[in-house]
């Protein structure tokens, strides 16, 4: 006899164990598993800062939050409803942000008073009535995945290995999940070894225990999404950075470069496009960030589409090139996936702190077009909006990213090639008229490329007169050239689009964010305006230069909120320029904003005036 079965609209499941659990692949799985089952998701996954952090300590816990629905999903869920616990310290990492009333399964083996200690427990939580607010189920997970295994003769240590692919079979099937998706890439990374086989009866035997045993009376179903008609992919913002530069490459004609050096949480971007040599992609994994830039700035140099990849730290050793990239009036992408600084930092943590390093970290008068990705759907045209500006204005461009956007994932639509508007390029070839620096109604100097007859020009760092492009030293003409290229960035906004105001077009307050913060501010906004308040929400693709309508609009609100991950840079930016009292809502914990915070922050500004 089958079990009921319960229809709910909207479920957050966090995953978290050990960093050797496999958390990441458990929840990643379980990801495109509901992708295909037509829900609408967003995801958080959540990596220790150490790299190999004591087993069964607070500090080597490893998380992943989906948050699926049969409804439009912007964020990945404020709490989980379903918090699967492998051990004791992913119990206490994680149990504080469990709804109250919400799903508590246990892997009861894990439970001993070894790992209880640990984990920084003076008792066992099962025992003490600290887990009475929560619907809990025990079940051994590890014992159950040896004993589907165990006439496999697999050492122990192998076998354990299994167990989160247990936690996931028990999970789809108590939320109605079809496991042939992981079947096939199960079948498809092992092949036919006794790994694969191992993962295979795991899944199988979690998914037949929520079926037959007695711990579960009924399980649960979310229905598809209405979403619009079309191809989709799952995809995280990572990969969506990595597409978006290949259709910039298509879309402009050019060859693609990048040129980078590994690291986290950037890495991924080179990873990805490593394995498109197939389309005429070329990169380069360099020995130091110098390297890798400069590498970038050669092939623009040559004529290619050039991209340079980091996060941080990074970006800090990568200033002088992007100034040389300035001064010679270069197009490049400087990617920067930012990360809790200062310094290394937490490296696995998100933070939006790195703003005033993108408009300012060079010495001298060096602006840069500065461009962000607020989503990880948006990235993909994020990465071609960053390249367009590159080579129509011929200047370097910060592209902002944040650990948030680049590794969570959501269904993302396949867009039509021949739906996105091409970049257009042009070499400069002709030698009558021909000046290095002689510009464009944009400012934008001629791409000319090394080889071309008639067109030799001087390259390097030192201040280059104009229209000649020769070394000058002339006071007059050094102001000259500052003004030039800070006006050129300038006009970069004659090319945007009006600036989209989601809710309320004027009134109370406006909410202004950047990056990764759009989900929880969109779905804030919402539940404000559903209340009764008269509030607006911006969010800024390009932070240099502001939308030419932005002032306008900043002064339609009473007030002006601005959510960062940051301790209040872009609010910086907006009270100097636009002199109006915007107040700040600085976070910089490593964490993403909670609905609930924001709608908090926005109660507290109409209360307070």
């Amino acid at each position: 006899m089958s079990k009921a079965v319960e229809t709910v609209e909207t479920v957050a499941i966090r995953f978290a164990g050990d960093s050797g659990d496999g958390m990441q692949l458990t929840g990643t799985q379980f990801t495109d598993t509901t992708a295909l089952a037509g829900n609408d998701l967003a995801t958080f996954p959540d990596f220790p800062a150490e790299i190999r952090a004591p087993a069964g300590t607070l500090a080597g816990v490893s998380g992943f939050q989906i948050n699926f629905s049969s409804e439009a999903v912007f964020t990945p869920g404020d709490a989980p409803d379903v918090l699967v616990a492998m051990n004791p310290a992913a119990l206490k990492a994680n149990l504080p942000d469990l709804k109250q009333g919400g799903m508590l399964i246990l892997n009861s083996e894990a439970f001993t008073a070894k790992n209880l200690t640990r984990a920084g427990y003076d008792g066992d939580p099962r025992d003490n009535g600290s887990l009475k607010n929560y619907r809990t189920f025990q079940a051994d997970i590890t014992g159950m995945t040896l004993k589907a295994i165990e006439d496999m003769k697999l050492g122990t240590r192998t076998a354990v290995r299994s167990k989160n692919f247990f936690a996931l079979g028990l999970v789809y099937w108590l939320y109605n999940r079809d496991m042939q998706h992981s079947i096939d890439w199960i079948k498809g990374k092992f092949g036919d070894t006794d790994v694969g086989e191992a993962n295979l009866r795991a899944l199988k035997a979690g998914y037949n225990f929520g079926e037959t045993a007695e711990l579960f009376d009924h399980n649960y179903e979310v229905k598809q999404a209405v979403i619009e008609p079309g191809r989709y992919r799952n995809i995280s913002g990572n990969e969506a950075l990595g597409l978006g530069f290949l259709a910039a490459a298509e879309l402009s004609g050019l060859d693609l470069f990048l040129g980078s050096y590994p690291i986290t949480p950037a890495s991924d971007i080179l990873h990805f496009l490593a394995r498109f040599k197939n389309l005429g992609v070329k990169t380069f994994q360099a020995e130091d960030e110098i390297a890798a830039v400069c590498g970038a700035l050669g092939a623009s140099y040559a004529g290619a589409l050039a991209i340079t990849t980091t996060s941080g730290p990074g970006l800090a050793l990568k200033a002088e090139a992007v100034g040389l990239a300035l001064m010679l009036e270069l197009p490049m992408v400087i990617v920067n996936v930012q990360r809790a600084g200062p310094s290394t930092g937490m490296p696995t943590k998100t933070e939006q702190a790195d703003l005033m390093q993108a408009m300012y970290g060079r010495n001298g008068e060096s602006p840069v077009p500065i461009v962000a990705a607020r989503s990880p759907g948006d990235a993909f045209y994020a990465a071609i909006e960053a390249s367009r500006i590159a080579v129509t204005h011929m200047t370097p461009v910060l592209l902002l990213s944040d650990g948030f956007v680049a590794t969570s994932a959501e269904p993302w639509r396949i867009p039509d090639m021949a739906s996105l508007p091409p970049i257009d390029v042009s070499f400069r070839t002709e030698q009558e008229g021909f000046a290095a620096y002689l510009r464009d109604e944009r400012l934008a100097r001629p791409w000319a490329l090394p080889g071309t007859p008639g067109l030799e020009h001087r390259v390097g760092g030192l201040e280059k007169e104009n229209l000649t492009g020769n070394i000058s030293y002339d006071p007059d003409n050094h102001e000259l050239m500052c003004k030039l290229r800070a006006e050129r960035v300038e006009r970069i906004a004659d090319d945007l689009a009006p600036t989209e105001i989601g809710g309320q077009q004027s009134g109370d307050l406006l909410l202004v964010g950047w990056g990764g913060t759009y989900g929880p501010m969109r779905s804030a906004v919402a539940q404000m305006n559903e209340r009764g308040h008269k509030v607006g929400h911006v969010h800024l693709r390009h932070i240099n230069p502001f939308p030419k309508d932005f002032g306008e609009i900043l002064r339609r609100f009473d007030r002006v909120l601005v959510p960062e991950l940051n301790l209040g840079q872009l609010v910086q930016l907006i009270r100097s320029r636009y002199l109006v009292d915007a107040k700040s809502y600085p976070k910089i914990k490593g964490q993403p904003f909670k609905e609930a915070e924001v709608i908090e922050a926005i109660k507290a500004q109409l209360e307070a005036h």
